[in-house]
């Protein structure tokens, strides 16, 4: 079974996209990296997100910019820590 990883549904979540298998939105996890939140501190402290299911709602947001705009600096970048190369791999 593939899972599709980044979610919208206009009866969940008030249509806002969201992570399978949780009520995070791909916005909130945004805010939670402009906010410092790394790899290792999402999952510890949100145990039920998969390192794959954090990168594909990285690329969602970079794939729907415009939605997201305000968490991109100007190199284009997302804002707050990313990925370790490490966890990368697992993704």
């Amino acid at each position: 079974m593939t899972i599709k990883w980044v979610h919208t549904d206009p009866l969940v979540m008030n249509g806002e996209p969201f992570l399978y298998g949780t009520r995070l939105t791909v916005r909130r996890l945004l805010q939670l990296r402009a906010e410092g939140f790394d790899g290792a501190r999402l999952l510890k402290e949100m145990p039920e997100l998969r390192i794959v299911g954090i990168a594909r709602a990285y690329e969602f947001a970079a794939a729907n910019r415009e939605h997201y705009a305000e968490f991109f600096d100007a190199n284009g970048e997302l804002k707050g820590p990313g990925l370790t190369p490490a966890e990368l791999a697992l993704a």
